[in-house]
């Protein structure tokens, strides 16, 4: 086993000192809060109406069915995202004066839908399009919330593609050029797989964002998990529900996060090295 130098020793000992300080924070805080807590006055009415164990209990098989369905729009969205968001950054990207309306196009799409939040294009695209009295299934809200969060996270993932296609140095595209590859080889083979592995760890957080965002589309008709919370909610006069719908959501978005972590963590060991 080889002898750990002065200076692994010493990066030891203050990881370790590091740690055993956290968790004794964190302890003294849980323990405080488990404390200080139940002395407000309101404990009792709170603890009732957003923890009451026997209505979670009862109805939280029922909200993990309807969780399926925003995991369902979740499925469909993130592709047609990806596409129609490369197809943005590819547009806004390209120098040839032929395909100057296609720059102009990709500047105005970004900054139109950028520019108008999520729960609005929900609003306005999925009560706006089916009061064209359009015949089933083209009214669905399944459809034209998909079409929402399609066209408003497009905008900001175009950007992020963007991002990553400008960081591939331009050395490489002349190497490769040099080599004999065409504009599109050089695109597919040279820069899209640099744009888009550098790119990993923000996209991860658009992935988690656009998991949690599924939910605004129960403003407009969709059975999902915080429509089907709101319904225990009237139902039952207590919030407990909503608990229940926050606790699936974690148990699904904190492994994607700390992977994200992990992620931007390995890049800037990676960058570092």
């Amino acid at each position: 086993m080889p002898q750990l130098t002065r200076r692994q020793r010493h990066d030891q000992k203050i990881q370790r000192r590091s740690l055993v300080i956290s968790g004794l924070s964190l302890v003294l805080v849980v323990f405080a809060l488990y404390v200080l807590i139940p002395l407000a006055p309101g404990w009792q009415a709170v603890k009732t109406s957003f923890f009451n164990w026997d209505i979670l209990v009862r109805t939280f098989p029922k909200l993990l069915s309807a969780f399926v369905v925003d995991l369902k729009i979740f499925l469909w969205s993130a592709p047609l995202i990806f596409v129609l968001s490369l197809s943005i950054a590819l547009a806004r990207n390209t120098n040839r004066p032929s395909l100057f309306p296609l720059r102009l196009f990709g500047a105005l799409y970004t900054d139109l839908f950028r520019g108008v939040p999520v729960i609005l294009l929900v609003y306005l695209i999925g009560f706006g399009i089916p009061g064209l009295g359009l015949a089933r299934p083209y009214n669905s809200p399944y459809i034209w919330g998909t079409v929402a969060l399609v066209l408003g996270y497009s905008a900001y993932v175009a950007e992020v593609f963007r991002a990553g296609i400008d960081s591939v140095h331009s050395s490489q595209i002349a190497a490769s050029r040099s080599l004999g590859l065409s504009e599109g080889e050089t695109l597919r083979y040279v820069v899209l797989p640099q744009a888009i592995r550098r790119q990993v760890p923000a996209l991860m957080n658009f992935v988690i964002a656009l998991l949690k965002d599924v939910a605004l589309l129960s403003f407009i008709g969709p059975i999902e998990v915080l429509r089907q919370a709101n319904v225990y909610k009237s139902l039952m006069a207590n919030f407990t529900p909503y608990v229940g719908a926050a606790i699936i959501f974690l148990c699904v978005t904190i492994p994607i996060t700390r992977y994200a972590d992990y992620l931007m963590a390995k890049q800037r060991r990676q960058r570092i090295a």
